[in-house]
């Protein structure tokens, strides 16, 4: 029976919805189509922030004060050394815990010593990892690899950079998206295959303070393949076609691990 005063073709909607609204699932899931499904309701965050040092705060004294207390943090960290700014220096920190960016990163970046390190606002990039349905083991792409990714000795060199595709993409039908994906996701392998690149992918939709959809790390040994990449996917459907903005782009180098 319907509210009194309300339609009963209201109150129909509205059960609908709630009995929607139940059925919401926000769990990352791969190996549907292959029989062998896999579910995890978890992610990886990730949060780059960049920094330059003002006044008489010199980099020397900026970085060893950076490592000191994110080391007291507890948690994580990889600090870059930003190419592009010769008193600049990214920090890249995770956590499976969001909480994590305000309980521990903050008050670390915060510390006595380091009122001088501005932030540079335009830089600042945070993102979640996310299934695409395709991966052989959910846990290790959503929780391992980027972290390995981003902690290998081997791969000191770094491209960040936010993105955001044309609201025409997502209208596509799921099978000509998929196509399109599939271009970029070939060349993306392609440089990962052979040591050139390694990407970590972060979808940031709510997370960007210019509405972008997603954050991309390009990590490698050497920079120049980094920028190769970059150039290589300009040519494929997606972005000649249906990106809308990329960037900034973040360009650094390790100079520290922590944790």
């Amino acid at each position: 029976m319907s509210e009194p005063g309300k339609p009963k073709d209201h109150a129909a909607h509205d059960a609908a919805h709630q009995e929607q609204a139940v059925a919401l699932d926000v769990s990352e899931r791969a190996g549907m189509h292959t029989g062998q499904p896999q579910v995890l309701n978890t992610r990886l965050f990730m949060q780059l922030l960049v920094f330059t040092c003002e006044g008489e705060l010199t980099p020397a004294s900026a970085l060893s004060r950076l490592k000191e207390s994110l080391a007291a943090s507890g948690g994580p960290a990889v600090i870059y050394e930003d190419v592009n700014d010769p008193r600049g220096f990214g920090v890249l920190t995770w956590s499976e815990d969001a909480t994590h960016f305000v309980s521990r990163v903050r008050p670390a970046l915060n510390a006595r010593g380091l009122e001088q390190l501005k932030p540079r606002q335009d830089f600042a990039m945070l993102g979640r990892t996310y299934a695409t349905g395709f991966e052989t083991d959910l846990r290790f792409w959503l929780l391992d690899r980027p972290r390995e990714t981003v902690q290998n000795a081997a791969w000191p060199w770094a491209v960040w950079y936010p993105l955001r595709r044309v609201g025409a993409f997502a209208r596509l039908e799921p099978k000509e998206r998929g196509s399109i994906m599939a271009e970029h996701g070939k060349i993306g392998r392609a440089y990962g295959e052979q040591d050139l690149a390694h990407d970590v992918r972060l979808a940031c939709y709510g997370l960007d303070a210019k509405d972008n959809e997603f954050v991309i790390g390009l990590i490698g040994k050497d920079l120049h393949p980094l920028s190769h990449v970059v150039e290589s996917m300009r040519r494929t459907r997606q972005t000649a076609e249906f990106m809308q903005q990329m960037g900034p782009f973040f360009v650094g180098h390790v100079v520290a691990r922590v944790g």
